[in-house]
């Protein structure tokens, strides 16, 4: 485009690039990152060419680390690093330092000299963050142990990068330059201890004072004024600009405007990552890779076996459910973003040459890429196998504790209340649900509970959905409520299907398929908010559980009259329309009535009338009496 600006350009090309490939790849199955990843290699100079400047290419990676570590640092606040101090420093420490020293013995029997070994293994022991917290979420595993897991080793990692930047220069100790060495070593930790320390004194005060303005855009602004100074002054002294950019998010966290901050910044965070990833994409050196494919492969593939053998002999070690351990293996296994960091940092410290660092910087980045396609591969193959029948720990346990003809789908808040009452009616429930740790804890309080996905037809055989005569839908993400509602109408029609639907269109998904016993979860708490209301503007206290009743009535008979329309926007509007004059109709009669009964009641003897909605005389006490059920 000739005569726009090269931001507006690049902008275009970035932003285009990521709008087509990552729906495309999510439809696929493969997710977003692996989008993100393909669309920077097809915009760079090994695809369409559409960025072929190697420089530019260079500095946006590397502002993408900048902001990737400032939002890694902004989640690091001191309380949740403590409340996580024994996995974060005890198992973070065992997969970091293990992987560095296996890593690097190995490049040492290579014949690579000491200082490149062990840089290689410190960049290739990192995992990625960036991937970790984009595929946790997407795959409803941040509650589980392995998602708990994979935060803290890699909340490890990125606390042990700080060390790693700050003693890189010292191994320039006995290069031919002689320069930097010690000196440069107490510079960069003189340079870190006063970052820390000016800024816990000088960081509250001076936001205070910026947030008197009143102005949220000049917060928002001064916030990211301190993470580009703190990182130009790190690069002004030889260090790692993203070193001062996750600083500057941990002084930010420990703040007390740090929750103002996320809200300004968290629609940005997903966007940021996509861009990142876009760089990495983009980054890749295919002419590299092409030089000697066979040492490449040997090398990506070489350093993923030796880290996954270390992390499978932690898992023996630590409290992860056999069927989550793939993921915490694959998630752990791949390299990370900070390796970039470390081997740019030590390119420029003159550590390491620039061939090998490019040679490993490659290595990282296509597995990286490898990531989302092993994670579909072990989904699909290694899973089924490594999980013990049904995908849960002791499923003949399972079968031996199955008597009772219930079976409750997703323990959480909505489950666990129709659950105790089921147990206070003395009845007995079976309970499936996928966090782990949540399972532990219930079979503690003596539930029968087991881990596992419910929508997996095999594990809802072993739990006892071919005999059960009630199953309760209590799942909370939609998308997999409707799949388990599929696989039991399917194979269990003996069983009755309770469900809970979370909102309407969640209601009209389970109707169409069948589902008869469907309760909205906020529908009878609201009307009994909505009765109170009533009673406090000075509605009759059987006035307003009665008018309660029936709209409940009503909104239930609507919800069946629109299902037929879904999809015909116009249709639904008409219908709703129609059922709120009825409803409104009805209502007037019977407040016809009741005035009509008051007029002749009063013919006969004085008495002092109700009052009507609006004069609440006797509100308080009236909202003070119990309340019965709807």
């Amino acid at each position: 485009m000739d005569g726009a600006p090269t931001w507006l350009t690049s902008s275009l090309i970035y932003l285009g690039a990521a709008v087509l490939a990552v729906p495309i790849a999510r439809l696929l199955g493969l997710g977003s990152v692996i989008g993100y990843l393909a669309a920077g290699i097809a915009i760079g100079p090994w695809g369409l060419a559409l960025v072929t400047d190697a420089q530019a290419i260079l500095g946006f990676a590397e502002f993408g680390v900048v902001l990737m570590l400032f939002l890694v640092g902004l989640e690091l606040d001191p309380k949740r690093l403590w409340a996580m101090r024994g996995p974060i420093f005890g198992w973070g420490s065992v997969q970091l330092a293990g992987s560095t020293a296996v890593l690097a013995a190995v490049g040492l029997a290579a014949g690579l000299d000491w200082r490149v070994a062990l840089v290689a293994g410190l960049a290739l022991a990192q995992s990625s963050t960036a991937i970790a917290l984009s595929v946790l979420p997407e795959r409803n595993l941040m509650p589980t142990t392995a998602g708990r897991s994979v935060v803290s080793v890699s909340l490890f990692q990125d606390i042990g990068g700080i060390v790693i930047l700050a003693l890189l220069p010292l191994l320039a100790v006995s290069t031919a330059a002689g320069s930097g060495g010690w000196p440069q070593g107490a510079k960069a930790v003189g340079m870190v201890l006063l970052i820390v320390l000016g800024g816990r004194l000088l960081l509250r005060p001076a936001l205070r004072w910026i947030a008197r303005s009143d102005t949220p855009e000049i917060f928002t602004a001064a916030s990211l004024l301190l993470v580009v100074a703190t990182a130009a002054l790190m690069q002004a002294v030889g260090l790692s600009m993203a070193l001062g950019a996750f600083l500057a998010g941990v002084l930010l966290a420990e703040s007390e405007y740090r929750r103002a901050l996320e809200t300004d910044i968290g629609p940005f965070k997903g966007l940021l990552l996509g861009l990142f990833f876009i760089a990495v994409g983009m980054s890749i050196d295919f002419a590299v890779v092409l030089k000697d494919p066979l040492l490449m492969a040997a090398l990506v593939l070489g350093f993923l076996l030796l880290k996954t053998l270390l992390l499978l002999a932690m898992v023996k070690l630590m409290p992860i459910p056999r069927a989550e351990a793939p993921v915490f293996v694959v998630l752990l296994a791949q390299g990370g973003e900070f390796g970039f960091v470390v081997l740019q940092a030590a390119t420029g410290a003159q550590v390491i040459p620039d061939a090998p660092a490019s040679f490993i910087v490659a290595a990282i980045a296509i597995s990286m890429l490898m990531t989302p396609l092993l994670l579909v591969l072990v989904d699909r193959f290694v899973t089924p196998r490594l999980a013990p029948p049904g995908g849960v720990e002791g499923v003949d346990e399972i079968r031996d504790e199955q008597q009772a003809p219930i079976l409750i789908l997703g323990f959480g808040r909505y489950g666990q209340i129709v659950g105790r009452l089921i147990n206070a009616s003395g009845l007995s429930a079976t309970v499936l649900d996928h966090d782990a740790e949540a399972v532990g804890s219930l079979r503690r309080f003596g539930w029968p509970a087991f881990y596992g996905d419910a929508t997996r037809l095999d594990l809802l055989r072993v739990a006892g959905a071919g005999e059960a005569r009630v199953i309760v839908l209590a799942i909370d993400d939609v998308e997999q409520s409707l799949q388990a509602a599929d696989i039991v109408r399917e194979h269990f029609p003996q069983a009755t299907l309770v469900a809970r639907a979370r909102n309407a269109s969640h209601w009209y998904g389970l109707h169409q398929r069948g589902v008869q016993h469907i309760e909205r979860e906020t529908l009878d708490a609201a009307l009994m908010s909505g009765r109170t209301v009533l009673e406090l503007m000075g509605t009759e206290r059987h006035t307003a559980r009665k008018q309660a009743l029936r709209f409940r009535q009503h909104s239930i008979e609507l919800l069946h009259q629109m299902a037929p329309h879904q999809g015909n926007e116009k249709q639904l509007i008409s219908v709703a329309r129609q059922g709120r004059r009825e409803l409104e109709e009805v209502w007037q009669r019977e407040r016809d009535e009741r005035r009509l009964h008051r007029a002749r009641r009063g013919e006969g003897f004085q008495a002092q009338e109700p009052p009507e909605p609006g004069q609440a005389a006797d509100s308080t006490a009236a909202a003070s009496r119990p309340r019965d059920r709807l």
